[in-house]
């Protein structure tokens, strides 16, 4: 797909300038908005929210904080989750080239994050019957087990064939805030970041470049055409 005709990337802030989920979920309702309405190309949004929980369709009581924290309820699919300083979340909001192919377009963003974890020497797997991407366990070289660890989120909505919601990338936060939740209501797993794998700090400005160029490589059959004479946004940003 020429870059001509793909809808823009726009960063909307990475720390120490995060932003607000309930503004950037505004935002993304007022442009999914004007994309059915084919008055927007839409836009992939990239960015770092400030700390939240928010809970999808699926979520269950059970999953919810133990400390009492402050719980975002939103129209994705999915259950709990967490974002936060230090993770990548992208938003694409954009139409379909197949409305009925949301299967497809969740393995489209899967293996944007397998390739980006690929160039980070990282083998990303798909884990039947879960979404997101997994780094999958075995046995440390201590010969003890370890569990499967979730190292991205995949939660989204599809209406009038286009999307909203999308990923979140775990590079550097910190795993203090899946302590006290059941993270995608998943209990025998658990979670991790670019940064333990590793063994080095990896922020989501070191990888929003490799996100991009995977994200644009295999859009063409997944994301329709832009017309690029439209703007995707009415102004800017969060401002």
């Amino acid at each position: 797909m020429p870059a001509t005709t793909m809808p823009p990337f726009r960063v909307l802030g990475l720390s120490p300038d995060t932003v607000d989920y309930r503004s950037a979920w505004d935002l993304q309702q007022d442009l999914h908005a004007r994309v059915v309405e084919g008055s927007s190309p839409g836009a992939v949004l990239l960015l770092e929210h400030t700390a939240v929980y928010t809970a999808g369709k699926r979520t269950e009581p059970a999953d919810l904080p133990d400390d009492g924290s402050d719980v975002v309820d939103v129209d994705r699919g999915g259950k709990l989750t967490w974002h936060g300083p230090g993770q990548l979340v992208c938003y694409p909001v954009v139409r379909l080239a197949d409305p009925a192919a949301v299967k497809e377009y969740v393995w489209f963003l899967e293996e944007v994050l397998i390739r980006t974890l690929a160039d980070l020497g990282l083998a990303g797997e798909r884990v039947d019957g879960r979404s997101g991407v997994w780094i999958l366990g075995g046995t440390d070289v201590q010969g003890r087990t370890t569990q499967d660890r979730k190292i991205a989120a995949i939660g989204l909505r599809v209406n009038h064939g286009v999307s909203m919601h999308g990923f979140a990338l775990n590079c550097s936060n910190s795993l203090a805030a899946y302590e006290h939740i059941v993270a995608c209501g998943i209990t025998d797993a658990g979670s991790t970041t670019l940064s333990a794998e590793t063994g080095r700090t990896i922020t989501p400005a070191d990888v929003l470049g490799t996100v991009r160029e995977h994200f644009a490589a295999l859009a063409p059959g997944h994301l329709a055409p832009a017309d690029p004479i439209m703007n995707p946004l009415r102004k800017e940003p969060l401002q």
